[in-house]
């Protein structure tokens, strides 16, 4: 598949679309160290990954959902959601938090920081894609102390989110996008 190819057919594929079978470690270390080739200003390196297999999994889904009970009213509290945690672990073959590592304050502003990460995480779903496996970036519930508590980061990191690894048992269908030509002025 040429690259083209591959970033055209790139999706998100849900943990609900896993098999809960797993992806070989070897297939994970590869797509981390093609997001460890990320361009980044000033050589920062501003990524970290923490990794979320086995039983860890489940330690990840039991945080989320306890958080997810303590913060949300009894009347609006939803027991499929706080199930929703656990399914997620247990269909996913691999879960990674996406961190951000401030290394020198004001050296590279924040903004140019966040977009070496997002290019990590591209490289890294990329990987993963052209192997046959699938992932999905999720942000939900990650910007808080208490994951930050969980995932013992130093007071200069952050959670970016949460990236699902699994083996799709579905064919994820080809998105359609706007047309180019509404979002390129030549100047």
């Amino acid at each position: 598949m040429s690259i083209s190819e591959l970033i055209r057919s790139r999706r998100s594929v849900y943990p609900n679309q896993y098999s809960g079978e797993k992806v070989p470690d070897e297939i994970i270390l590869e797509a981390l160290e093609n997001a460890n080739c990320a361009p980044n200003h000033g050589k920062t390196e501003p990524w970290r990954f923490i990794l979320f297999k086995d039983e860890s999994l489940l330690k990840l889904a039991q945080f989320q959902a306890d958080l997810y009970k303590m913060t949300t009213a009894p009347d609006l509290f939803k027991s499929a959601k706080y199930q929703k945690f656990f399914d997620k672990a247990n269909n996913s073959s691999h879960i990674i938090a996406i961190v951000h590592h401030r290394n020198e304050p004001n050296k590279i502003p924040l903004i140019e920081e966040y977009e070496a990460i997002g290019c990590a995480v591209q490289n890294f779903h990329l990987t993963i894609s052209s192997k046959g496996y699938g992932g999905y970036w999720s942000t939900g519930g990650v910007y808080n102390e208490e994951m930050k508590t969980f995932l013992k980061l130093a007071p200069n990191q952050n959670c970016f989110g949460l990236f699902y690894i699994g083996v799709p048992n579905v064919t994820p269908k080809p998105k359609e996008r706007g047309a180019l030509q509404d979002k390129v002025k030549w100047f």
